[in-house]
C-alpha cells in the first residue's frame, strides 16, 4: 500500500467569535488558524491540499462587496507564510506541484491556486457549479471571491464525480469508498456533504501507517469532532445546509470514537496547527 509524507502547513489565519464555530462556545473572537496539506507522494510527486490564505486575497478583497469579508473575519497573514513561500523549506518549488487537491472554493481555501498555474486541480464539479450559481454579493456572502478562481480552471479540472471509486476499508466506517485521484488507491477523495455545495476531504495513508483524513470545514477543529459539537445553525444555514452538516460531523465522530489511531485535520484547528514542527508522516 502506498503511503506518503504529510506535512500540514499554517497559511494564515482569521479572527471570528468562537460562538459562530462551535455551539455554546463565548463571543470573544479567537484565532482560526488556515491548514494546508502538503502531501509527497512517492511517485506522482507533491500534492496540495487546499492553499489557505495568500496575499492575493487582500486584493481579491479590495472592494466591496467583496471587502465585507475582510471585515466580518480579519485576516493575518506574516510574511512568508503564504504555501508558496513555504515550499522552500521540503526543497520544492511552485513547477514541482502536481496537484491541488481543493475541499471546497472558499476564499480561505484557494486563495493560493494562483500560484500553482501548472497543477491539475482535484474539486467536485458541484462546488465549480454552485460558485458560478449566484451574484456576486450572495457569493460573497457564502465566502466566495470571484479573483480567486483561475480563468483557466475548466481547463485543468479533474471532477470527483467522475472519478473510478475504490473501498475505504472496514475501519474507515461509516464511510465507505472514495473517489480514487491517481488509480492507486493511495489518495481517496470522500464527499463530506452540509458545510457548502461540492465539500470533500481526503483520505491518505502516512509513512507511519498512520490514516490521515483532512477534513477541510467539515468540523472547526477535532474537539468538535470527539464531543460532536456542531456550529449553532446560524452559521450552517448561511453557508450551506445545517441537516447535512450534522449528519457529516456525527459520522465523523462515530469515525473518531472507534478509530482513535485516526489523524483527523480540520482546515481550522488550533490542536492541529498547533503540532506543526512535530515530526509525523
Amino acid at each position: 500500500m502506498t503511503r506518503c509524507q504529510v506535512h500540514v502547513l499554517k497559511a494564515g489565519s482569521c479572527r471570528h467569535p468562537e460562538a459562530m464555530a462551535r455551539r455554546g462556545a463565548g463571543w470573544a473572537p479567537v484565532e482560526f488558524p488556515a491548514l494546508a496539506g502538503l502531501i509527497l507522494h512517492p511517485t506522482v510527486g507533491p500534492v496540495l491540499f487546499d492553499t489557505g490564505y495568500d496575499p492575493a486575497f487582500f486584493k481579491a478583497t479590495q472592494s466591496f462587496p467583496e471587502r465585507f469579508y475582510r471585515w466580518t473575519t480579519p485576516v493575518d497573514l506574516p510574511d512568508g507564510q503564504a504555501v508558496i513561500d513555504q515550499l522552500s523549506r521540503f526543497g520544492l518549488r511552485a513547477e514541482d506541484v502536481r496537484a491541488v487537491v481543493i475541499s471546497h472554493f472558499h476564499g480561505d481555501h484557494i486563495a493560493g491556486l494562483h500560484a500553482f498555474p501548472q497543477a491539475t486541480l482535484f474539486c467536485a464539479r458541484a462546488g465549480l457549479e454552485d460558485v458560478r450559481r449566484h451574484g456576486r454579493l450572495a457569493r460573497v456572502r457564502r465566502g466566495i471571491l470571484d479573483g480567486l478562481l483561475p480563468a483557466d480552471v475548466d481547463a485543468r479540472a479533474r471532477f470527483f464525480e467522475d472519478l473510478p471509486r475504490a473501498p475505504l476499508g472496514a475501519d474507515m466506517a461509516p464511510f465507505s469508498d472514495g473517489a480514487d485521484l491517481f488509480g492507486d488507491g493511495s489518495m481517496l477523495a470522500v464527499p463530506l456533504p452540509g458545510h457548502c455545495p461540492g465539500h470533500w476531504g481526503l483520505v491518505l495513508r502516512g509513512e507511519d501507517d498512520r490514516r490521515h483524513f483532512l477534513i477541510g470545514d467539515a468540523a472547526w477543529s477535532r474537539r468538535a469532532v470527539r464531543d460532536d459539537a456542531p456550529p449553532p445553525r446560524l452559521t450552517t444555514s448561511i453557508l450551506g445546509e445545517t441537516d447535512a452538516y450534522r449528519r457529516t460531523l456525527h459520522d465523523l465522530h462515530r469515525l473518531w470514537a472507534r478509530n482513535t489511531d485516526l489523524v483527523v485535520t480540520p482546515s481550522h484547528c488550533a490542536e492541529a496547527a498547533a503540532e506543526i514542527g512535530v515530526d509525523e508522516a
